[in-house]
């Protein structure tokens, strides 16, 4: 049967979209918050994926922007943020569909089999990378360490997506305009100086030596670059 996940932290909008969908006879998993929808899509992929953007935890677009590292499953954003540049940040970021709250239940259903005819594409494997002591996983969004036990390190939000958009290039030159249009939308290609108080924290986290990093490098004047 085909696999669907939805991803909503509205306990009634899960449980509709969830008697729906098994009435039609879709096996059905659900997801409260991003960090359980990454943690489901790895461990039992999906066929298709219904996401929320208003996520706790982590947010549907980072979700969204993790899952296309490493990820081609359709998705279907299904939100009540109509802004014209909401959907455009969720369509650059991989979304093959944007539905808007409210909606009536057989226009999604007919988006979801329009997804699900498309041609599949070749699935990538789930990346981890090695950041200085750490392993970063993005599917799973967490960095622990690479050898022995300790503390995970926490990221805020901003700090997963901007490493997300990096690790999905790795050794390639990311501009800073890639970066700012994909984490924090159109209209705010000009703000550098974002990148540079971010990159910062990063580095304190993740490099051993942060003032002399070996992984999340500046290329002065273009951008930026994930050296594994």
């Amino acid at each position: 049967m085909t696999r669907i996940l939805i991803v909503d932290d509205e306990p009634q909008m899960l449980k509709a979209l969830q008697i729906n969908l098994q009435a039609r006879h879709y096996t059905v998993a659900v997801a409260a918050d991003g960090r359980r929808a990454l943690m489901e899509a790895t461990q039992n992929p999906p066929d298709a994926i219904i996401l929320d953007l208003g996520l706790p935890q982590i947010g549907g677009l980072q979700v969204l922007q993790a899952l296309r590292a490493w990820s081609a499953v359709p998705v279907i954003v299904l939100s009540g943020r109509s802004e014209f540049a909401e959907k455009v940040a969720a369509l650059d970021a991989g979304a093959d569909d944007y539905v808007t709250k409210p909606f009536a239940m057989n226009e999604l259903l007919a988006r979801l089999r329009a997804a699900l005819r498309r041609p599949a594409r070749a699935e990538a494997v789930a990346p981890t990378a090695e950041i200085g002591r750490y392993t970063v996983d993005l599917a799973a969004a967490i960095v622990r360490p690479t050898q022995g036990e300790g503390p995970t390190v926490r990221l805020t939000p901003t700090e997963w997506r901007i490493l997300s958009v990096l690790l999905a290039h790795p050794g390639r030159l990311v501009t800073g305009h890639q970066i700012l249009q994909q984490v924090w939308g159109p209209g705010h290609e000009q703000k550098t100086n974002y990148l540079r108080v971010y990159f910062a924290g990063l580095r304190r986290k993740l490099e051993e030596d942060p003032a002399h990093p070996k992984h999340l490098l500046t290329e002065p004047g273009m951008g930026y670059r994930f050296e594994p």
